[in-house]
């Protein structure tokens, strides 16, 4: 099936008060699960490519995006391709050459008017180019250097005003979640999401859901958010699942035997969030 568009699913996820999620890519075993996830759910779902993936994979980003790109269109379900947290500007040019139609750029490290400055001038790249660009304002946990406490969750008016001052399609936002957590144990701000549905124009998206149970995540969509981040659940049912066979298989050397368990247990993963995010 061909690609489509970001701002397609998440424009009518959003008519409709349901959430897409989006999955970080980092092998082509997980690419394959999330397709394979989607088709077996019968939900759409993004592909995304962080910053750090394309680090991972020596700083190109050809190799990764070319897979997953034919990955995607070989499936059934409709799936769109994201290139998530870039900070460098030479990364966020190349995504109109790789089939990405969206960018999550991230300038939250910097203070809030090097923020807005930065931000609108990726938009406006975005832009004339048909790109759909995400941003983030508020400190969402999980990385080197963030802390996420309440004293850092995203400011209704100063969200408004830093919509309204870059231009963005769309706003990550720090409400109780956090990157890189492996137990499904976070709490969210729910009255906060509400808020800044209200204050903001444009779709919230919850970074960090890998933390977050079923009903919070069901919660959230309810009230507001619409664009749902899933990585680190992925790696920890893959590693899961290599540790395990290994534990029972321990002369193994062929990858491909234990790899098919954690490609499965990925497309697993990724077919629950699917379903049970959905609160319709």
């Amino acid at each position: 099936m061909p690609l489509v568009s970001t701002a397609e699913l998440v424009t009518a996820a959003r008519a409709a008060r349901e959430a897409v999620v989006a999955f970080n890519v980092i092998t082509v075993e997980h690419t394959e699960a999330i397709a394979a996830g989607a088709e077996a759910a019968g939900v759409p779902a993004v592909l995304q490519i962080s910053e750090n993936a394309v680090k991972f994979h020596g700083g190109r980003l050809a190799p990764i995006a070319t897979a997953t790109a034919a990955v995607a269109r070989a499936s059934s379900a409709r799936l769109a391709l994201h290139l998530d947290h870039v900070e460098s500007t030479a990364l966020l040019h190349a995504a109109s050459a790789h089939d990405f139609t969206s960018v999550m750029f991230d300038a939250s490290k910097l203070p809030y008017g090097d923020n807005v400055k930065a931000t609108a001038e990726a938009v406006r790249w975005a832009h004339a180019r048909g790109i759909w660009l995400e941003a983030e304002i508020g400190r969402i946990g999980g990385k080197p250097g963030d802390a996420h406490t309440p004293g850092v969750r995203t400011d209704p008016t100063e969200a408004a005003s830093y919509v309204a001052e870059t231009g963005v399609d769309a706003l990550a936002v720090a409400v109780g979640s956090a990157h890189a957590m492996t137990e499904r144990t976070a709490t969210l701000d729910h009255a906060l999401i509400a808020t800044l549905r209200e204050a903001v124009p444009v779709p919230l998206v919850l970074h960090g859901s890998s933390g977050v149970p079923d009903g919070e995540l069901r919660r959230a969509v309810a009230a507001g958010m619409t664009k749902i981040n899933v990585g680190t659940a992925l790696n920890t049912a893959f590693t899961g699942a290599v540790r395990a066979f290994l534990e029972a298989h321990p002369s193994t050397v062929d990858p491909r035997k234990y790899l098919a368990p954690a490609r499965e247990a990925m497309t697993g993963a990724v077919a629950g969030f699917l379903r049970n995010v959905r609160i319709s």
